[in-house]
């Protein structure tokens, strides 16, 4: 009797745990279809498409499996002579403009981290860059930096400058321009994280520091930022790549004009200027490349400092 128990026992356990998993692959069934269809068709789609020699104008009238796979789409993009300045101009724009938000980010945040009337209304406009539409916003520096905008009026009529600069056109004022409009941008994406990282921190390191006389400079470098160090690197993953994918910011504020053509406006370039979908399908291939081997790179330093964290 008790082996008959101990038998229907196991087959109403090993019954349940089937249905369990079976469950479990119903549930995954849908987000796994929406990856694939959202994200891995469109990059194997992108991979075909940098191969084959493929135009806009004749897509419609094009025979798919007739196409002969070329290398003459990555030819043409490395040949090209806006290409190598671009790559120089992507690196300069990423770096310089993830910098700038870490760093207005966590001025933003030691800003607000003390108790202070009126904390909590600061903290929800700084967040407003972030939520205003890009459209708006960029519309809006346009006109401030333009020629006969606000900002060189005020200059002129100061006695700053004697003629208005159009910085948004001219180099190295577009550059500048621009890192300053991707700093002041998103960070408060930086603040939100840095903020929440802030709390954290047991207020009894500070008291301990105070005691034996540390000045505010040396908590900061001794305290804050060694418990920020993953918050900062984290960050500076995430800005990174989104910033090397940047298109719609450099677009909307200088059209890429004054040494800001970056090489998603190559990818844009190729596809609308030129009507080649093959060439701009083997830039997007390139930038996501380039994108990869350097967050390998990242990926190995961000271990080592997690090692050294633990």
């Amino acid at each position: 009797m008790k082996r008959q128990e101990s038998s229907s026992r196991l087959r109403t356990s090993i019954t349940l745990a089937q249905r369990e998993e079976r469950l479990a692959y119903l549930l995954l069934g849908p987000p796994v279809l929406l990856i694939a269809g959202l994200i891995l068709f469109p990059v194997a789609w992108n991979g075909w498409l940098a191969f084959h020699s493929v135009k806009l104008l004749s897509l419609r009238q094009t025979s798919w499996w007739e196409l002969d796979a070329t290398w003459d789409n990555f030819i043409q993009v490395f040949s090209h002579p806006d290409f190598w300045p671009a790559l120089r101009t992507t690196l300069v724009y990423t770096l310089s403009s993830t910098l700038l938000t870490i760093a207005l980010g966590l001025m933003a945040a030691l800003l607000v981290h003390d108790r202070f009337p009126g904390r909590g209304v600061v903290r929800s406009f700084f967040l407003l860059p972030y939520v205003a539409p890009v459209v708006a916003i960029a519309f809006a520096w346009r006109f401030i930096l333009d020629p006969r905008g606000i900002l060189m009026t005020a200059l002129i009529n100061t006695g700053i400058l004697d003629q208005p600069l159009n910085v948004l056109s001219q180099s190295p004022w577009a550059m500048f321009s621009l890192v300053a409009f991707e700093g002041w941008r998103f960070f408060p994406f930086g603040f939100l994280f840095i903020v929440a990282r802030l709390q954290a921190i047991p207020d009894n390191l500070y008291e301990a520091a105070k005691i034996d006389g540390a000045t505010p400079f040396q908590r900061f470098f001794y305290i804050t930022l060694p418990q920020l160090k993953l918050v900062l690197a984290t960050l500076f993953l995430l800005r990174f790549m989104w910033t090397f994918n940047e298109f719609d910011d450099v677009f909307l504020v200088t059209k890429g004009t004054g040494g800001t053509r970056v090489l998603t406006m190559k990818v844009y370039d190729f596809l609308i200027g030129e009507f080649n979908v093959g060439a701009g399908a083997a830039m997007a291939l390139v930038l996501f490349a380039v994108l990869a081997a350097l967050l390998t790179v990242y990926f190995r330093w961000y271990r080592r400092l997690e090692a050294e964290a633990d």
